[in-house]
């Protein structure tokens, strides 16, 4: 049975990742810090849907700090998606946390997992790595930072094919394209958008609306990752993980408006925030012929079930810790279950 060690396990696209490879028959042993860049109570409800298997291990420990060589023990593959992120947040001083969490805890993993015997191990990378050239003419583009964020996100990216050409480490990176769906993290657009039309307040619309994303349904990326976890792929390729299909900010408030039935919910429109570009736009055609992938949601489909997922979150009891799970343990020893 393959088992599969899963960095930033709690998070958004984490958890998801993780029920992806338990429902594939994998034992998934997830890492995460449990950082404050947003309320952990977020991230312990994440795991509710995984506490109750016996082939789920959570560790609870920060990357610069976990002996690596047991966490490592038994893994055949690695999904390194834990980080910091943010954009606006990684000016000034900030930066050093990115440089830690992002570069540093990156090679110390990376250095470690090439003396393991793995099959693969998959970074999950950032179209802020392109920048002001998110529109990339050729297949990948121009990688051209626009934010410290980005540039952390493009130094780890390096290291990995570094590690991957130099070390013989079987590692490729995919730079994920505006993800959102279920369990989005709180500071990004969907998500405070249908947060603001539910609760009748004004959208806060940094700049005019009129700046194109690669919106990326959640599910869509986790099965990206599933395949390059087990697919044949050569150390230190690049992928796109994208819809294929860029729309307007404007046109994702319009989408939200209609779902929650608030056509005319009102917004603010605030400054555009440093490091935002106006357009970012996936090539997939590589993704699609390496990986034996597509994107299949929609946007305004995926925007419905995260607009439900809003909707039942409301409905719910207050958060409570899943039964079963023992965060406080700073590393647990695989259960072989």
């Amino acid at each position: 049975m393959t088992c599969a060690l899963v960095t930033g396990a709690a998070g958004f696209i984490g958890s998801h990742l993780c029920e992806a490879l338990l429902a594939r028959g994998c034992e998934v042993r997830g890492l995460d810090a449990f950082t404050a860049f947003y309320d952990p109570h977020i991230k312990h409800r994440n795991l509710e849907h995984l506490s109750g298997s016996a082939r789920f291990e959570l560790v609870r420990g920060d990357l610069l700090e976990v002996p690596l060589p047991e966490l490592l023990d038994g893994v055949d593959v690695v999904a390194h998606l834990s980080g910091e992120p943010g954009v606006t947040t990684s000016w000034g001083g900030s930066f050093a946390r990115y440089l830690d969490r992002n570069v540093l805890a990156t090679q110390r993993l990376l250095e470690a997992a090439s003396r393991c015997p793995l099959t693969r191990f998959v970074y999950a990378s950032s179209s802020s790595v392109y920048g002001a050239g998110a529109w990339p003419s050729g297949v990948t583009g121009e990688p051209r930072p626009a934010s410290p964020y980005g540039v952390s996100k493009l130094a780890a990216e390096t290291l990995v094919g570094a590690y991957a050409h130099s070390h013989g480490l079987p590692a490729v990176s995919l730079r994920y394209f505006s993800v959102y769906g279920p369990r989005q993290r709180p500071d990004m657009a969907a998500h405070r958008f249908i947060e603001a039309v539910l609760d009748g307040r004004p959208l806060q619309l940094f700049g005019d609306g009129s700046q194109v994303r690669d919106f990326t349904y959640v599910d869509d990326v986790v099965d990206a990752t599933v395949r390059a976890l087990f697919v044949g792929l050569p150390p230190g390729a690049v992928l796109d993980v994208a819809s294929g299909q860029p729309a307007s900010v404007t046109t994702l408030i319009s989408h939200i408006r209609s779902l929650v039935g608030e056509d005319l919910a009102p917004f603010q429109q605030l400054d555009e925030r440093p490091g935002d570009v106006p357009r970012t736009a996936g090539r997939i055609t590589t993704t699609r012929q390496s990986l034996g992938w597509a994107p299949r949601t929609g946007l305004r489909t995926g925007l419905h079930r995260q607009v439900n997922w809003h909707q039942d979150r409301r409905d719910r009891a207050t958060a409570r810790v899943p039964a079963g799970v023992h965060y406080e343990q700073p590393l647990l020893r695989a259960s072989g279950a």
